[in-house]
C-alpha cells in the first residue's frame, strides 16, 4: 500500500498552539482524523490574520482549497497542547501550497499539505495570486 509522504520545509512562516478538546476525540479516545484538518484550518486562519488577511480577502481575492494530504504520525489526547508550524514553500500563478507540522511533547502528531487557489466568489472562478501576497514568500 502506497502511503502519503510529506516532507516539511525548512523555513517556518508561522507558529501557533491549540488545545485538543474533548469534542476533537473519536471513539478511539484520541484526536479524530477529521479534527486534524479542522485544527489546520484554525491555524491557517490565524496565520492569514497575522498577515492582515482572511480566507475571503487575500488582498482582494478569496481562497479555496484544491486538495489536502495528511500523514498521521501519532495519537493526541484531550488536553494536549498541539504546536502547529506553517510554511509556504511553493507559490504558483493562482495559489500556493501550505504545509503544517503538528507536534506535542516533542513528537510529531501529523504532517499536512493543503493547496490553496485564489478564487473570485462572485464570478465563481479561479483568479491570479495577488503580487503583494506572492512577495511574502518569494
Amino acid at each position: 500500500m502506497e502511503r502519503v509522504e510529506i516532507i516539511f520545509p525548512e523555513n517556518i512562516h508561522f507558529t501557533t498552539e491549540l488545545t485538543v478538546r474533548i469534542t476533537d476525540l473519536n471513539y478511539g479516545g484520541h484526536l479524530s482524523n477529521d479534527r486534524v484538518l479542522a485544527l489546520a484550518h484554525e491555524a491557517r486562519v490565524q496565520y492569514l490574520n497575522s498577515l492582515g488577511f482572511t480566507e475571503f480577502d487575500l488582498s482582494g481575492v478569496g481562497l479555496i482549497m484544491a486538495d489536502a494530504a495528511i500523514q498521521f504520525r501519532s495519537e493526541a489526547f484531550a488536553g494536549e497542547m498541539i504546536n502547529i508550524d506553517l510554511a509556504v514553500p511553493e507559490v504558483s500563478r493562482v495559489g500556493f501550497s501550505l504545509f503544517y507540522r503538528m507536534t506535542s511533547n516533542d513528537r510529531e502528531v501529523a504532517l499536512l499539505r493543503t493547496n490553496l487557489v485564489c478564487f473570485d466568489y462572485k464570478l465563481r472562478k479561479v483568479v491570479s495570486l495577488p503580487q503583494d501576497v506572492k512577495g511574502l514568500w518569494m
